[in-house]
């Protein structure tokens, strides 16, 4: 049996600055234009897409060489009201434990802050949990550093 390909797709307000935050977040890049474009406005404006239309996409991919889904993100009329159904995880502290594990996570936080993200809380480690901290991006998407 083959494996099944997937992305992950965020409705966004704005596709273009959302694709950037999650790029830097992830350590991807913003997907290049397609071969003989040097831009995507060129590309898109050969596709006959109107200029109003320019910002209704946009993805990010893996840096070259390295795995991982491809990240899709689409213009939508209305604004994130409610939590997720579902979320990512960012495994920030991967074999740590305790302290250790929450000083990494604290780290990462720090970063992802420093790129547009909004820390809500911290969950402490109690025996049954390791610790995460949950964070919301530029528009709202709740993900957990754990």
């Amino acid at each position: 049996m083959t494996s099944v390909e997937f992305q992950v797709t965020f409705d966004a307000s704005d596709p273009g600055a959302l694709a950037e935050f999650w790029a830097a977040v992830l350590r991807y890049q913003v997907q290049p234009p397609p071969p003989g474009f040097d831009t995507w406005v060129d590309a898109l404006e050969a596709m006959g897409m109107p200029p109003e239309m320019h910002d209704a996409r946009s993805a990010i991919v893996p840096l070259d060489g390295a795995t991982g889904p491809r990240v899709f993100f689409q213009k939508v009329p209305e604004t994130k009201v409610l939590k997720n159904r579902v979320h990512l995880d960012l495994r920030a502290a991967p074999g740590l434990e305790g302290e250790e594990r929450m000083a990494a996570l604290e780290s990462e936080c720090a970063r992802l802050v420093e790129l547009g993200a909004e820390r809500i809380r911290r969950v402490e480690p109690d025996g049954l949990d390791t610790g995460w901290i949950l964070m919301t991006d530029p528009e709202g998407n709740e993900f957990c550093l754990d």
